[in-house]
């Protein structure tokens, strides 16, 4: 165990959950079920099982340092990696690994977002386990895919080689977010799996791989990140993070390699990425009306997300599939099929009426 560790990549602002998720409060740190722990603390909890508190890393923007304190009190300041900018998830795993390297040359990582959805935690973490074990055996790069079980465009896809054992199989390709007709085919085809974002790998390896693919990242880093948990490192990060190629890791370096690998996975998988997952995920009534917190009376609606405060009352009448989410001032009507449009409606509010309300 003491070699094994996780970090939880935590920065995003979550703008598809808006106007919940807000620029100061963003997704990962909110209860949307009303069970007492928010979204990254559920994540922290559920590694915690397997990996030593000690060994659990966040990597967030730095303007959600005192929210992460706040939430897991159990880990140091130590353990919180500050972007001073968003660059995407491959610079942020770059800089963890390199922490971590320091620390453990013979380290074994989990690289998991913070917001996503587990229901059958014991399953998902006997394949994390199976995960580690295989990363510390063989020199490879490894990624949980999940059988899809409907036509979803919202999710990348992998395609494996046939062949392999204990449900891990050599990775022929991947396929970012497609549209309806291409993910039914996926979907009919069988041989294509959802993308999950979890990946698993030996930090030796994944170091590696960054030097080869992505060397930029790679030789800033070891010409500048020599000392940790100084104020040199912060220093450092604060000046060379901006200069970082904005990259995925999907994209960077899985989609390019040699030795990748997929864990073939079932455990009641989502990414709690958008309100369209979220009322998939929820309890509905006989007309299809799902109800967050609120109380509610819907009359002739059917199929609609409810999200209000807790002690709101709404009354919806003659609305079908829509969206209807306040939080502090401000209110989203929005049809359920338009979600993708939501970041669109913040970027205008912003031109309207300013930041305040992203």
């Amino acid at each position: 165990m003491k070699d094994n560790y996780c970090i939880i990549m935590g920065g995003g602002i979550g703008s598809r959950f808006w106007p919940f998720s807000r620029e100061n409060r963003p997704k990962q740190f909110l209860d949307f079920f009303g069970i007492g722990r928010s979204l990254i603390q559920q994540t922290f909890d559920r590694f915690n099982q397997i990996i030593p508190t000690e060994n659990i890393y966040i990597a967030t923007n730095k303007n959600y340092a005192a929210l992460v304190k706040e939430q897991l009190p159990e880990i140091t300041d130590n353990q919180i990696l500050l972007e001073p900018t968003r660059r995407n998830t491959a610079p942020c795993i770059a800089y963890a690994a390199y922490r971590i390297q320091a620390i453990n040359p013979n380290a074994n990582i989990v690289v998991t977002p913070a917001d996503h959805l587990i229901l059958h935690e014991q399953n998902f973490l006997t394949n994390i386990q199976k995960g580690l074990n295989f990363v510390a055996k063989y020199q490879s790069l490894l990624t949980l895919g999940v059988k899809p079980n409907r036509p979803e465009t919202g999710y990348g896809y992998i395609q494996t080689q046939e062949g392999g054992t204990n449900n891990i199989q050599k990775i022929k390709a991947f396929t970012e977010k497609p549209g309806y007709e291409l993910a039914k085919v996926f979907f009919e085809s069988g041989e294509f799996f959802w993308n999950s974002g979890i990946f698993i790998w030996n930090v030796q390896i994944i170091l590696e791989a960054f030097r080869m693919y992505l060397p930029d990242i790679a030789n800033r880093l070891d010409q500048g990140l020599t000392v940790y948990n100084t104020p040199q490192e912060a220093a450092f990060i604060e000046e060379q993070y901006p200069m970082f190629q904005n990259i995925s890791i999907d994209y960077g370096i899985m989609e390019k390699a040699n030795n990748v690998y997929m864990l073939m996975a079932d455990f009641g998988w989502s990414d709690l990425g958008t309100w369209g997952s979220l009322y998939d995920l929820s309890e509905k009534d006989e007309d299809q009306n799902a109800v967050l917190k609120c109380k509610s009376l819907f009359v002739e609606s059917e199929g609609n997300l409810l999200a209000l405060p807790e002690k709101k009352l709404a009354v919806i009448q003659g609305l079908d599939d829509y969206i209807i989410a306040e939080s502090d001032e401000i209110l989203l009507i929005c049809k359920k099929s338009d979600e993708q449009r939501i970041k669109q409606f913040v970027a205008d509010i912003a031109m309207k009426y300013g930041e305040k309300y992203s």
